[in-house]
């Protein structure tokens, strides 16, 4: 096995991705059955996502699906990638990881992203418009201080002060240099712009503070991982979700995943056939020997600690042999400790 490689951790983030012919409920008792899996298997932490008022996505509410992964699991580390701070007061968010940290001790991580609300009528909803990510930075040292007791306002945040839960910061846009003047971890996405994530990368360690979170600069780099028996299943397990993304980018709505076969037996225009294409190019997709060259390359330009695994697609059965022959190639399964 390559020693970076081996020296790397890797985990899982599930975006209860709704698939055709089955239910959100469906979905989100998939993610807690994915999260036992992972665990079997020796991945680091399994992370739930947040997204509102989109068809194909069942996870809107993250920190309560967090809490059942990790009532439904024993020792992998769980978490969110992420709560979108931007739509909710620091400290509803302070409470929620404080409790989930009470029940769940040193198992809970807390992975925080800056954006809001998808379409104008989700934001209006939530009460929230697109200026309110302007000041992440803001709303994430006022979540962190109900952390630390050092709130101004006098109140106190019940059970979280005093505990520490690992933040993350989610760096999109800006979030790099936010995760970097708060002395945060951080996680860089996406695989198929490695020329723009090793930028982001080298500008977090660049100005990188030592906090009281972490002395050292984190990065997590996120984004697809398929593995199967030949490159053209791996390619077909992309198959679905490039569809969404495509069809989400030329209609405004992101649906359920179809099947790679109905995928292949649509016309598409030739703008959402662009968009497609583009889906599926640059993944980290193939047999066990080519996705380990990928990775040990990709590990070697970002020196990043670790990998978020985030593949989604419509076959279950495929989804799980590739995370299983992810976490083989990883020596993951080789009765190593989790790292």
């Amino acid at each position: 096995m390559s020693s970076v490689i081996a020296a790397t951790r890797f985990s899982v983030l599930d975006r209860s991705r709704v698939r055709e012919g089955h239910t959100a409920p469906e979905a989100l008792r998939d993610t807690v059955d994915l999260a036992r899996e992972a665990e079997r298997l020796g991945y680091h932490r399994f992370w739930v996502a947040e997204h509102h008022g989109v068809p194909g996505v069942a996870g809107s509410a993250p920190t309560v699906l967090a809490a059942a992964v990790a009532g439904a699991t024993r020792t992998i580390r769980v978490g969110t990638g992420g709560v979108m701070l931007p739509n909710h007061r620091p400290l509803v968010v302070a409470e929620q990881f404080g409790v989930l940290a009470s029940l769940f001790p040193d198992r809970i991580d807390m992975g925080l992203g800056r954006s809001v609300g998808f379409t104008d009528g989700v934001r209006k909803a939530l009460g929230r418009d697109k200026g309110d990510a302007e000041d992440f930075a803001g709303q994430l040292d006022e979540l962190l201080g109900w952390f630390a007791g050092t709130s101004p306002t006098g109140v106190r945040a019940r059970p979280s002060e005093g505990l520490t839960v690992p933040p993350f910061v989610l760096a999109m846009g800006e979030g790099a240099d936010i995760a970097a003047r708060a002395g945060l971890p951080m996680v860089i996405g996406d695989l198929r712009d490695r020329e723009r994530m090793r930028r982001g990368v080298d500008r977090y360690r660049e100005r990188f503070r030592p906090s009281a979170w972490a002395e050292e600069p984190y990065v997590v780099i996120s984004g697809t991982v398929a593995v199967a028996d030949t490159s053209e299943r791996a390619r077909r397990l992309l198959v679905p979700e490039a569809w969404s993304m495509a069809y989400s980018r030329t209609h405004g709505a992101f649906p359920p995943l179809p099947s790679a076969e109905r995928v292949e037996s649509l016309a598409m225009s030739a703008k959402e056939r662009g968009f497609y294409e583009a889906g599926l190019a640059g993944q980290l997709a193939g047999t066990a020997e080519e996705v380990r060259r990928e990775l040990e390359a990709v590990l070697k330009d970002t020196g990043a600690q670790e990998v978020l695994v985030t593949t989604s697609t419509h076959d279950r059965e495929a989804l799980l042999d590739s995370y299983r022959r992810l976490a083989a190639l990883a020596g993951l399964d080789d009765g190593a400790t989790r790292r």
